[in-house]
């Protein structure tokens, strides 16, 4: 192998060892202006597409310990990794795909199980990281804030019983 193909091929191992996933895409017919818009749409979720030669790929991946990829390197393919949230670059490549039908998801892998097509748009389907967030902490407060009003409830319904029994004490007097 030539000294440019084994650079590509190591920095390919370190992106795949560095990166919890990777989706393959097939980018035949985009324009170069529309690959940079999904550039910019994936950056913004942290993560990243490069364009990769099959055949460097394949290796690339075998030596980084991913399974074999049984020939499903066909035709011109981009990489996408990243380092975040796998929802968020599979939400941005569905988004991406719907405007540009030149765009297909092949298959992709996360930590190092493969995923088809379909599971990757059940991904892009998927709320976000935050939102889940959110809604993980509004069921963890909600028991609390019931036991706070349950705990607060007797002792102002005793304060309101008193202020009755002054306020009539007063009248009386």
């Amino acid at each position: 192998m030539r000294v440019e193909k084994q650079i590509l091929t190591k920095e390919y191992i370190v992106r795949l060892n560095g990166s919890p996933f990777f989706i393959v895409v097939g980018y035949q017919g985009l324009k170069v202006e529309q690959l940079t818009t999904l550039r910019k749409s994936l950056n913004k979720t942290g993560a990243e597409v490069h364009v990769v030669k099959n055949s460097i790929f394949r290796i690339a991946a075998k030596e980084a310990g991913v399974a074999d990829l049984n020939g499903s390197l066909t035709g011109q393919i981009a990489v996408v990794t990243g380092q975040k949230d796998v929802s968020a670059a599979a939400k941005a490549l569905k988004t991406f795909a719907a405007d540009n039908d030149k765009l297909k998801i092949k298959f992709g892998y996360l930590n190092n199980n493969r995923m088809e097509q379909a599971d990757i748009m059940t991904l892009a389907d998927l709320p976000s990281i935050e939102v889940l967030r959110s809604k993980i902490l509004g069921v963890i407060n909600a028991p609390a804030t019931k036991l706070v009003v349950l705990l607060n409830t007797p002792g102002s319904q005793l304060a309101r019983v008193i202020k009755a029994k002054s306020e009539q004490a007063e009248k009386a007097a």
